[in-house]
């Protein structure tokens, strides 16, 4: 298991042992806001820090494999795309998400964006592939507003951007605070979850006909910030969430 660190750090830890973490590096400036293993690679994991770079790491290495300065800010979250072994987007307090090809050749050390996306009119606190449709990432951030990006529907440069960006088709709003979390379904393609400030949980649907609801299922029991939540695995319908209010609770979603 691998845990990120306010001090900067890394930490890599055997459940099976009691003892201190195996492996500990300490390669980033500011603090880790987190880390995620590849489902492709899964000898990889990626690290999101709020000094602004995003860095690639192998357990059994000493040091980081690759280190990416993706933006300007503090980053929220990287993730590898769960359909590609070497993509991996980002999301940032600058409004933008990005995505990088490890493969790109580049006279550089580390790979240029591929895409660049201004997705929100405030911080990027969070985003997430979908599962099951690989060109297909949604957004969330302190302007209140989810939005899926479709990155195959690719825009023109304009004269202020330097990279193609992706079409945004759709937008879900209602939180009525900053998005903390957003999480696409295991099991259905369409179904997005999402966590807020406004101490609620919702559940979404991408594919509604004309003129009906997006917004499926408001959980609002928990009494602080809603600040994670996370879809079975197992089962389509159970999801969890948790809070400042020091709970986690697991909730059945409709169908």
């Amino acid at each position: 298991m691998v845990t990120a660190g306010g001090d900067g750090s890394i930490r890599l830890w055997d459940i099976t042992l009691n003892d201190h973490p195996i492996r500990v590096w300490k390669e980033h400036t500011r603090e880790v806001y987190g880390v995620h293993w590849s489902n492709v690679n899964k000898i990889l994991f990626c690290s999101a820090s709020w000094d602004g770079s995003v860095r690639i790491w192998n357990p059994e290495r000493p040091h980081s494999l690759k280190a990416i300065p993706a933006h300007q800010n503090c980053i929220y979250q990287a993730l590898f795309s769960p359909h590609e072994a070497d993509v991996i987007a980002s999301c940032a307090s600058d409004g933008q998400a990005k995505i990088f090809d490890l493969r790109a050749p580049t006279a550089l050390q580390y790979p240029a964006p591929a895409m660049t996306i201004q997705a929100h009119s405030g911080e990027v606190l969070t985003l997430d592939w979908n599962k099951w449709q690989p060109y297909i990432i949604a957004t969330g951030g302190t302007d209140r507003m989810i939005r899926v990006w479709d990155c195959r529907m690719v825009k023109n440069p304009s004269s202020t951007t330097i990279q193609p960006a992706a079409t945004c088709t759709k937008e879900l709003m209602g939180h009525e605070y900053a998005v903390r979390k957003v999480q696409w379904s295991n099991f259905s393609p369409d179904k997005l979850a999402s966590a807020s400030y406004d101490m609620s949980f919702r559940i979404w649907s991408t594919n509604v006909p004309p003129g009906a609801p997006s917004l499926q299922t408001i959980y609002d029991k928990h009494t602080e910030f809603v600040v994670s939540c996370a879809w079975s695995l197992n089962d389509a319908t159970l999801i969890a969430s948790s809070s400042w209010d020091c709970r986690t609770h697991i909730w059945r979603a409709p169908l």
